[in-house]
C-alpha cells in the first residue's frame, strides 16, 4: 500500500529512456533491455577487452558486459549511476551478468573481487564509489569476497572521461595506486572490476599494483566497454 502511494507521487522511471516503469519492471524498461548492445565477451576468451592488455600486464581473463556508445542507452545508465547517485543500476548490471561469469571455468578459482578505488577526496565529493553496488552484488552471486580495502588510490585526479588519450595514458606513468597487503593475501586470484573500459590505462595501473602481491593472479571485468 505504501509503495503504491509513493509511486503515485514519485513514479519510477527507466534510467535508460526516462519512460515510466510498469509493475514488473525495475531500473530499466523492457524496451531498453532489448536495445542494450551486449559484447558476449564471455564466449570468447581472446576477445577485444583481453587484447587491450597484451604485452602490458599478465592477466588470466578480461571481458566487459555491454558496449558503451556515445548518446546510447548504456551511456545514460552509466551517467545515472556515476553522477546522479542511482547505485541500483550497478546491482542491476551484476544481476544480469552474474550467470555468464559463473559459467566460466577460468574464473572458478576467484578469491576476491576488487573494485578500482577512487581517492578519498573524490569519495567525499561524490559520496560513493560507482562500482560498489556492482561489486557487492557480484560478490553475492559468485559467493566470493568483496574487498575494497586492498587496493587504494594515493593521488587525486580528475574524471578520466574528460581527459584526452595522452592524459589517460599518463595514468600509467604516475604511481597513483598501491596495495595494503600481508601474507594472507598471497597466491590469490583477484577479479578487478570497473565501470567502463576505455584505453585500459587505469586498469593496467591497478593491475600492476595488485601484482606486487606475491603469487597474485588477475582477471578483469567491467560493466561496459567504449566502442
Amino acid at each position: 500500500m505504501l509503495e503504491n502511494v509513493l509511486n503515485l507521487f514519485y513514479p519510477k522511471v527507466c534510467f535508460g529512456c526516462s519512460a515510466l516503469l510498469i509493475s514488473n519492471e525495475s531500473v530499466i524498461c523492457t524496451r531498453c533491455r532489448h536495445e542494450i548492445p551486449f559484447t558476449l565477451h564471455h564466449q570468447n576468451p581472446n576477445n577485444e577487452a583481453f587484447k587491450k592488455f597484451y604485452g602490458k600486464i599478465p592477466i588470466e581473463f578480461a571481458a566487459t558486459f555491454v558496449y558503451f556508445h556515445k548518446k546510447g542507452i548504456v551511456q545514460q545508465l552509466i551517467h545515472n549511476l556515476k553522477y546522479r547517485g542511482h547505485e541500483e543500476i550497478g546491482s542491476a548490471f551484476a544481476d544480469c551478468c552474474a550467470a555468464d561469469l559463473s559459467s566460466l571455468e577460468i574464473l572458478s578459482d576467484i578469491d576476491e573481487i576488487i573494485p578500482v578505488p577512487i581517492h578519498k577526496k573524490k569519495l567525499k565529493e561524490r559520496g560513493y564509489n560507482q562500482v560498489t553496488t556492482f561489486g557487492k552484488s557480484l560478490s553475492f552471486h559468485l559467493k566470493r569476497s568483496y574487498n575494497e580495502h586492498l587496493l587504494i588510490r594515493t593521488k587525486y585526479s580528475k574524471t578520466q572521461t574528460r581527459k584526452n588519450l595522452l592524459n589517460r595514458i599518463e595514468v600509467n606513468n604516475n604511481e597513483i595506486f598501491d596495495v595494503l597487503y600481508d601474507s594472507k593475501d598471497y597466491n590469490k586470484h583477484y577479479l578487478l572490476i570497473d565501470d567502463v573500459l576505455t584505453t585500459g590505462s587505469t586498469l593496467e595501473a591497478c593491475g600492476k599494483a595488485l601484482l606486487k602481491i606475491p603469487g597474485a593472479k588477475i582477471s578483469i571485468y567491467c560493466m561496459a566497454m567504449s566502442h
